[in-house]
């Protein structure tokens, strides 16, 4: 059986800042070979947002089939570390490294949990551009799983779900996003004489008015209201006595189950027409809303919880996106982890009894799943 601890420590020692490839990938694969899995390492993609190394591994025949889904790649360590934020180092009770419960603990939980349980078909889910732009990443590893004919029954996702205590929290769907870029073309002059210039600065204001007044909605029984936020406005005007060419806006949306993406880039798309018919509007929907309703799956992984920790889990939608937004249209998804207070922080740590009992877990929902 494998200790969950040996193997984060070495998941932990292998830099893996997205998009992470080869060392962290080989820790991975030797661990899963001796239990009996298939595994699949391969990379795909591009610059600017590849290469990508990805795995897949499977186990079992079984009629029932559980996937686990995370990443091994983590965003960069930063300054002011404590020790290295490649050590793995263990201090009073704490395992230290990035990754630690972002999500590289849960990898090495649920195999370690893997190694305790030979029931039905398991498979892995692992990319190594989760933190990155996920163009190929998770989205990749579903279609190779299509041309094999792979389709799993239930898949839960390792991020790190916990607020307070271990297990106090299970997330059974998440809100969409999408990115909108605005730009307003003009015509450049001096400000002295604004009839031979086009200013496009009162037009974007307009826009972005109306915008700031739309309310997309009251919220779900399990969503928080949709919300629209501004996150950039530039105009790139060095000089204070020139009438700008052009000003652009960035907007970010996160939105519930009541929405779909495209139709809310269509939406700002007509406000921004309205105050201005030449106006350049781009949108990128980065994931859609998804939500699992509470039924045979939730309960199953909160009665694990609970046999484990005593802890009943809330279920919650909040937070923002996860790869879960994509695994969502192969099976219903849950995710479930560690403790995320120390995610993308200085010293980010995991304590040692959070990734014993995790791994007792998901080894609960392995058997509760497949048996």
């Amino acid at each position: 059986m494998i200790d969950p601890v040996a193997l984060t420590q070495a998941l932990l020692r292998a830099d893996s800042v997205t998009p992470a490839r080869g060392t962290v990938f080989d820790v991975l694969e030797a661990a899963l070979l001796p239990l009996g899995f298939a595994v699949d390492r391969f990379t795909v993609g591009e610059a600017p947002d590849g290469p990508v190394e990805n795995l897949l591994a499977v186990r079992g025949d079984g009629p029932r089939h559980l996937a686990f889904a995370g990443h091994v790649d983590v965003v960069p360590p930063g300054e002011g570390w404590t020790g290295s934020p490649w050590s793995g180092e263990l201090r009073d009770g704490l395992l230290y490294g990035r990754g630690a419960v972002d999500m590289k603990g849960a990898v090495a939980a649920f195999v370690a949990a893997a190694s305790r349980s030979y029931a039905g078909t398991l498979s892995l889910i692992i990319t190594g551009d989760e933190e990155g732009p996920a163009t190929y990443g998770t989205v990749a590893i579903m279609e190779r799983m299509a041309t094999r004919g792979i389709v799993p029954d239930l898949c839960l996702v390792g991020e790190p779900t916990s607020t307070a205590r271990l297990g106090d929290m299970v997330k059974i769907g998440r809100r969409g996003s999408v990115n909108i870029w605005i730009e307003v073309p003009g015509r450049q002059g001096h400000v002295a004489y604004p009839h031979l210039a086009d200013n496009p600065i009162p037009r974007l204001i307009a826009i972005l008015a109306e915008i700031e007044g739309v309310v997309l909605d009251e919220g779900t029984d399990w969503f928080q209201p949709s919300n629209i936020e501004v996150t950039d406005i530039t105009v790139g005007n060095p000089a204070h006595n020139v009438i700008p060419a052009k000003v652009s806006a960035r907007l970010s949306i996160r939105f519930n189950d009541r929405h779909r993406g495209a139709d809310l880039i269509k939406r700002i798309r007509a406000i921004a027409e309205r105050h201005a018919p030449n106006v350049i509007v781009t949108g990128k929907v980065s994931g859609e809303a998804f939500l699992t309703e509470p039924g045979a799956f939730s309960t199953l992984l909160s009665d694990a919880i609970v046999g484990a920790t005593g802890v009943i889990p809330e279920l919650s939608t909040t937070g923002g996106t996860s790869d879960a937004r994509f695994l969502s249209k192969l099976c219903p998804v849950v995710e479930f982890g560690l403790i995320n207070a120390t995610m993308h922080k200085v010293d980010e740590a995991v304590a040692v009894e959070d990734l014993r009992t995790l791994t007792d877990i998901y080894e609960d929902v392995i058997a509760r799943a497949l048996n």
